[in-house]
């Protein structure tokens, strides 16, 4: 099934926005026993400022002196680089190529990690604040279909946990978490 990946950062990052604005403690733990909230929600942000830069055709060196420190604000701080993000994603040639720390990609490589990543964050935050954890199915499906081909190498890459054993007939959500080391039971 093709997928309309613009469509779907768009809901990742309202996934992402509710989960923010439900946060009431920033030094609660994450499904990530590394990070709190305020980190978690930093690191997103984070990954959100390089967007623009990158896609304009800078260099990681390049881009790294124009990011500006994350401000106190955390909410603030997703909102404004949310959506200087998703402008950014709407004027970019899905063909042309971008420069990340591991590689060179396409835009559309790119904006699929993208997705992909803010999802899995936007599930991890729900568990941290009690918020839903349901995610939307499209955005569940699609990021199966970038993650599921890589599932050999994704505890070794260090961004994830080994994947958890969950029966095959399980809701993708929960498999999309076990594959990530996310349990989700």
């Amino acid at each position: 099934m093709p997928f309309d990946w613009i469509s779907l950062q768009h809901k990742a990052h309202r996934e992402f926005t509710t989960r923010v604005a439900a946060v009431t403690d920033w030094s609660a733990p994450t499904p990530n026993t590394d990070w709190n909230v305020a980190d978690l929600v930093r690191h997103v942000t984070a990954e959100q400022q390089w967007v623009p830069h990158l896609l304009e055709g800078k260099t990681i060196d390049e881009a790294q002196t124009l990011i500006d420190p994350l401000g106190d604000d955390l909410a603030a701080e997703w909102a404004k680089y949310s959506s200087a993000a998703t402008d950014a994603w709407a004027g970019a040639s899905r063909d042309a190529s971008v420069q990340l720390s591991y590689d060179t990609v396409t835009v559309d490589e790119y904006l699929r990690e993208q997705v992909s990543d803010v999802t899995i964050h936007s599930w991890d935050l729900a568990r941290a604040v009690g918020a839903s954890e349901k995610l939307d199915d499209q955005l569940i499906e699609a990021t199966w279909t970038i993650f599921e081909p890589q599932r050999d190498t994704l505890a070794a890459s260090g961004l994830f946990a080994s994947p958890l054993s969950i029966d095959e007939d399980a809701p993708l959500q929960l498999r999309l978490l076990a594959l990530t080391g996310r349990d989700a039971r």
